[in-house]
């Protein structure tokens, strides 16, 4: 999946020029955290709300609010942006963009073309988004998880099982992360299935891998056998 399809179009910026209460009314009344910050057209830094608290009085100041306000609105947006943003290319995919975004420590990013033209940006949220539609949960149904041998067919032994039971894979992931040399996680959801003949499935299931846990969204039933 690539970035382009999620990130969020189109990019709220502001301007360097800009006084900071400008750039704090904008986070508040769209309910954002960043703002690219464009000159002409060009992306000259990122502004964040943590770069606003940084250069905002503390709680204890003497001034008075007049003055406080004053002060304020002297602060220009490029007195206290990063002038260094770190960007995702649009070609990038979702896991590339999440891994620049966990390597830099940051929670969200402008979104650049092949010329540097900001498209839109990509934050946390939208990352939440991506992990949702990927774990097919707004299907609900059943969510099966397993620790199962790392050998051709051994995924298709339990989709077989499921659809030979009425169920419908919503979908499948995998990982290799925390599982044993010779072994990978698989979470599979399922829906359409008989709430009946659940248990018999389970049981099937186990004799043909591990089974993690089992969480069944439409009853709120969760077993875990980890």
């Amino acid at each position: 999946m690539l970035i382009k399809e999620w990130m969020s179009t189109p990019a709220i910026t502001i301007d360097p020029d800009d006084p900071m209460p400008k750039a704090v009314n904008l986070m508040k009344e769209k309910g954002i955290r960043m703002l690219p910050v464009l000159k002409n057209g060009a992306l000259v830094g990122v502004l964040t709300d943590t770069d606003i608290k940084r250069a905002s009085p503390s709680d204890a100041t003497l001034l008075e609010i007049h003055e406080l306000l004053y002060l304020l609105s002297r602060i220009k947006v490029k007195e206290i942006m990063n002038k260094k943003p770190v960007t995702i290319p649009m070609d990038f995919t979702v896991e590339e963009a999440a891994e620049r975004l966990l390597e830099h420590g940051i929670s969200g990013a402008p979104v650049v073309d092949a010329s540097g033209t900001v498209r839109g940006v990509i934050t946390r949220a939208d990352m939440f988004k991506v992990l949702i539609s990927l774990s097919g949960l707004r299907h609900r149904g059943v969510q099966f998880a397993f620790e199962i041998e790392d050998r051709p067919g051994s995924i298709k032994e339990l989709t077989d099982l499921i659809r030979n039971a009425g169920g419908r894979i919503a979908s499948i992931l995998g990982s290799y992360d925390r599982a044993p040399a010779g072994y990978r996680h698989v979470y599979l959801r399922a829906y359409d299935l008989d709430r009946s003949t659940l248990g018999e499935l389970t049981e099937a299931l186990k004799k043909k891998a591990k089974m993690l846990y089992l969480v069944d969204h439409r009853e709120n039933r969760r077993e875990i056998y980890i």
